[in-house]
């Protein structure tokens, strides 16, 4: 799951000797919230939405609408862009990047290739399409919770058990987080269940795991069978 197959390649960017409104401009026109900013087609640095309120709020209330109109057109890309940017290198994975953009607080970031050249951007909702993609919510299905022995063959035995009963794995998912030893959470999701047996299928797999849950969402069914929160838990993994 690398950067470069999930970003967005058809780059909005603008120069750094490009001015304000024009880049406000831009903004509007394809409705993001960044632009890199390109020296010879080096990125030097980025533009935002809140950059741009930035520099225009504190005059705004001392100018007459002409003046304002005349200032943004004046002020130039490089005088009011954030320096030294956090890019995304070209071969980072999709996780790293998450935890990039999560640690700096920031809603995207550009890519860039070896030579520091642009690429492309990727952004929340690049990652957002990754969670769809990759856990098949698009098929909609059914997903079950289970907390598992964490022990080899076991989610082999839950899988095996939906399968049987004629559903189509879309997605395994596993996490030790808020699990004691021995232990960890095993999210499943299938297509293709008949929904007339599901009932039998869930007493089938309790009887493998623990059912924190299912959701069928076809059919928006809801069942919480742990309702505990996180932080009420004990022996958790820290």
């Amino acid at each position: 799951m690398l950067v470069k197959n999930w970003m967005s390649q058809n780059v909005v960017s603008v120069g750094i000797n490009d001015t304000m409104d024009y880049a406000i401009r831009l903004l509007k026109e394809h409705r993001i919230r960044m632009l890199p900013v390109l020296d010879n087609d080096i990125i030097v640095g980025v533009v935002t939405d809140r950059d741009l309120k930035r520099a225009s709020a504190s005059d705004a209330t001392s100018l007459e609408i002409h003046e304002l109109l005349y200032l943004i057109s004046r002020i130039r890309v490089g005088d009011i862009m954030s320096r030294n940017p956090v890019t995304v290198p070209l071969d980072y994975t999709v996780e790293e990047t998450a935890q990039l953009l999560l640690e700096k607080n920031i809603s995207g970031a550009p890519v860039v290739d070896r030579d520091n050249k642009l690429v492309g951007v990727i952004t929340q909702s690049d990652l957002f399409r990754v969670l769809i993609v990759l856990t098949g919510f698009g098929k909609k299905g059914v997903q079950f919770g289970f907390e598992a022995e964490d022990r080899p063959g076991s989610i082999k035995e839950l899988a095996d058990i939906i399968r049987e009963s004629g559903g189509r794995l879309a997605s395994i998912l596993t996490s030790y987080e808020g699990v004691e030893e021995g232990r960890r959470k095993v999210y499943i999701r299938a297509h293709g269940i008949d929904r007339k047996t599901i009932d039998a299928l869930k007493q089938q797999l309790q009887k493998k795991a623990a059912l924190l849950y299912m959701v069928d969402h076809r059919e928006n069914r809801r069942e919480i069978f742990d309702d505990r929160p996180a932080a009420g838990r004990t022996g958790g993994r820290k």
